[in-house]
């Protein structure tokens, strides 16, 4: 996260500007020619928000914006203009947020060519734009965006923009009708906008600086009246209420400009209206490409009478932040707005924080949601409500970058779970038990502390990602459900693997974990056992969250310890070994019952956990039989995947080096590459193989032969492509099941991240 600072301000009507002939002049704004298109602009969009209740009480705000964006054609030069449409409706009283967007049906194969420059530029973390490449490829957008089905309908004498079902017109009184209609979530909104005020120039008396640093003229009237009304699903509600409408655009286009997306700015913006009659309007920038510096800003502060002032020192930062359990970017949901000149102190608090629209606009996502705002104006205490937008300073574009902020989210979530210094009611919901658990002490509390939280979270604090834990909330949003509810479930599967690998260690005598020293090297093996076994049973606490009914949290309780049972299966066979089978594959050169026996360990052991969450998180999400059944598949092919690519690696190398190569060979271990060896190395090598296998040989020369012979083979190459096939073949059934989302690209990622292919 960017630091974010107190921004100061020169007065910003002293600074002179020279406008190009196709913006306003000084002096009043004509509506009639300014609000229409401006064909030759690069890029412009008009906004709209507002505030709304409906008689019995049902409070809602919505915000929409219209674009306009110049592309040029790569064979004659031209600008032609795409359109969009983004918009979205805030339910107060409910805490919903219904999202859309409708993009321009040339985007799939602008983004093509996007990616295309990406890669010749960055030959790294290619499995996102490789996952979103096949969605663009076939024509599509992945949920939540859509594509228009019509071309844009766009008028050149009035302002008339038609996007499909959404619309927005004004009549000759000078009143504005918005229309929005999203037929995937049942939303339609019909509302008439009349003007209270005259247009106010914003930042430099209407110029301000670009998100890609271009120069745009802005204008905003800040006071409407609005009625009409809004249906979610069956239910129309009338509405009244206060609204807000603002129009942007670039400076005039060339034969050789053109606009793109590119983040190089990141913003915080505010519309506020109060109830002292008074409006307010500000952004800041910062500049991506020198570090985050900031890059300007302005406040601008309407009175009752439509007085517009500028204000030249402000500060506008958040305070408090909430973390998206979708795309793991942490906002701000309550921001201190300071003018002191003016003796502005105010509060501002989203009305809920899952305020959150993921679009490739501005991809991940950004934060444009409902605040309320309260605190001293000018010496009397005032309230009111607005909007905040919060676009990019955390775009996580990349895997490593992504899974690094979900193991983040996850370790606040094992802390929240497991703290160092639990209240007491934290330490009652860890050990407590229907039959009443009332005795323990502030002395019993301690040695809890000591003898439990501390030796786990001594493995789970060295974590440094967690994608198994963010299969579970992937699949909740693939088949369309809300993770959000269930972020602190985070810890369940962290916990489950950490129990895991404590008790691991101690089965094989291992001296590392995770970079540091074993957990029983440091606590002993008694402590370590119990530490171990307590990680899968902490798990049982999440089933009894009150988001889930009565059903679906039997069957997550049931599923929950079918992977507890298959994991353990898949471990007695593990730590049991494979030598008892060495001798008649090494006689016969035939391996196909010992690589049997090899996938059914993986799948107990590794794929078991990964599919039972993949299980879970369909369950959760709503999902029909036929989605979590192939969701379970794709996670299982991952799993096993996985651990044979692990197999690989590590007579190969890894390349965080936390292991040595070849260790596998030392511990005398059957893995798949020398089962795979079985069926194609002549009997004399077999002979060898399995002979230096039983010395467990620590000889780097004797290491390296085995190796040699494998890789000569082509058991090595085998494995990998073997791992590549299962995931393909699993991920051609989830594809033609669950529609393209930005849910179902992240997954498609991790099954390459799976391999190892980044």
């Amino acid at each position: 996260m960017k630091k974010e600072t107190y921004a100061q301000q020169t007065n910003l009507e002293d600074i002179p500007y020279c406008y190009p002939s196709t913006w306003p002049a000084d002096g009043p704004i004509d509506l009639n020619i300014h609000d229409l298109p401006h064909h030759e602009s690069l890029i412009e969009w008009w906004y709209q928000n507002c505030h709304l209740t409906s008689k019995d009480g049902k409070r809602l705000s919505l915000f929409a914006s219209f674009f306009r964006v110049a592309v040029k054609d790569e064979i004659t030069g031209d600008l032609n203009y795409t359109h969009s449409v983004i918009w979205s409706l805030s339910d107060k009283t409910e805490g919903k947020y219904y999202m859309d967007s409708l993009l321009d049906p040339s985007t799939p194969a602008e983004i093509l060519k996007a990616i295309k420059k990406n890669d010749e530029k960055n030959a790294g973390n290619k499995s996102i734009r490789r996952a979103l490449k096949e969605v663009y490829e076939k024509g599509n957008m992945p949920l939540p965006d859509r594509l228009l089905k019509q071309p844009a309908n766009i008028g050149a004498k009035k302002l008339s923009l038609k996007y499909d079902e959404n619309s927005f017109k004004k009549n000759k009184e000078g009143h504005y009708h918005l229309k929005l209609e999203n037929p995937l979530n049942g939303v339609v909104c019909k509302l008439n906008f009349i003007p209270l005020t005259e247009p106010v120039r914003h930042g430099n008396n209407g110029f301000v600086s670009g998100i890609t640093k271009e120069e745009m003229f802005y204008y905003f009237i800040p006071k409407c009246e609005v009625s009409g009304k809004v249906q979610i699903g069956n239910t129309v509600y009338k509405v009244e209420g206060n609204g807000w409408y603002d129009h942007e655009f670039s400076r005039p286009a060339d034969e050789t400009s053109t606009f793109e997306f590119k983040h190089e700015m990141d913003w915080n913006w505010i519309a506020l209206q109060l109830d002292n009659g008074y409006q307010l309007s500000g952004y800041d920038l910062f500049d991506n490409t020198k570090n985050g510096e900031h890059a300007g800003g302005a406040i601008v502060i309407i009175d009752p009478n439509g007085k517009r002032t500028s204000v030249e020192h402000y500060s506008f930062l958040p305070e408090k932040y909430w973390t998206s359990a979708r795309t793991f970017i942490s906002y701000p949901v309550s921001w201190r707005l300071e003018i002191p000149q003016l003796t502005i102190f105010l509060s501002i608090t989203a009305d809920f924080p899952e305020q959150e629209f993921i679009t490739i606009l501005s991809a991940p996502a950004f934060w444009e949601g409902c605040v309320s705002a309260e605190g001293k104006f000018m010496d009397t205490e005032v309230s009111g409500q607005g909007y905040i937008e919060r676009n990019g300073f955390s775009t996580k574009t990349n895997i490593e970058s992504f899974l690094k902020a979900v193991g983040d989210t996850t370790q606040k979530s094992v802390e929240s779970l497991l703290p160092l210094n639990p209240s007491d009611e934290q330490f009652h919901r860890l050990v407590d038990s229907p039959l009443g658990v009332t005795f323990f002490s502030e002395e019993d509390k301690e040695q809890y502390v000591s003898s439990v939280i501390k030796p786990i979270r001594e493995i789970v604090d060295r974590s440094k990602k967690a994608w198994r834990s963010y299969v579970f909330l992937a699949c909740i949003d693939s088949v369309g459900g809300n993770s959000q509810p269930f972020i602190d479930w985070l810890a369940m599967p962290e916990l489950i693997h950490t129990g895991s690998l404590i008790v691991d260690d101690i089965q094989d005598r291992s001296d590392t974990r995770r970079g540091g020293t074993a957990l029983h090297l440091i606590y002993g093996e008694p402590l370590a056992i119990n530490a171990g076994n307590i990680c899968y049973f902490i798990g049982e606490l999440f089933t009894r969250y009150p988001h889930l009914t009565d059903h679906i949290r039997l069957k997550v309780y049931e599923l929950y310890f079918e992977m507890m049972r298959a994991a353990h299966a898949g471990q007695a066979m593990d730590i049991s070994g494979l030598h008892f089978m060495m001798p008649d594959a090494v006689k016969i050169g035939e391996s196909s019952v010992l690589e049997k026996r090899i996938y059914t360990i993986h799948r107990l052991k590794t794929a078991a956990p990964a599919c039972t969450l993949a299980k879970m998180g369909g369950l959760i999400g709503g999902g029909k039989p036929e989605e979590i059944e192939a969701l379970s598949n794709f996670l299982e092919a991952i799993g096993v995947a996985y651990q044979i690519v692990d197999d690989v690696l590590n007579l190969q190398g890894y390349e965080n080096n936390l292991k040595d190569k070849g260790e596998d060979i030392t511990a005398g271990k059957i893995t798949m590459p020398v089962a795979k060896a079985m069926g194609l190395l002549p009997l004399n090598q077999r002979e060898y193989v399995w002979k230096t296998l039983q010395t467990m040989p620590t000889d780097t020369a004797v290491i390296a032969s085995i190796i040699h012979l494998l890789q000569d083979c082509g058991a090595i190459e085998a494995c990998r492509q073997e791992a590549e096939e299962l995931v393909e073949e699993a991920w051609k059934k989830l594809d033609k099941l669950l529609p393209d989302s930005f849910f179902k690209v992240r997954l498609r990622a991790f099954g390459w991240y799976a391999l190892k292919k980044e």
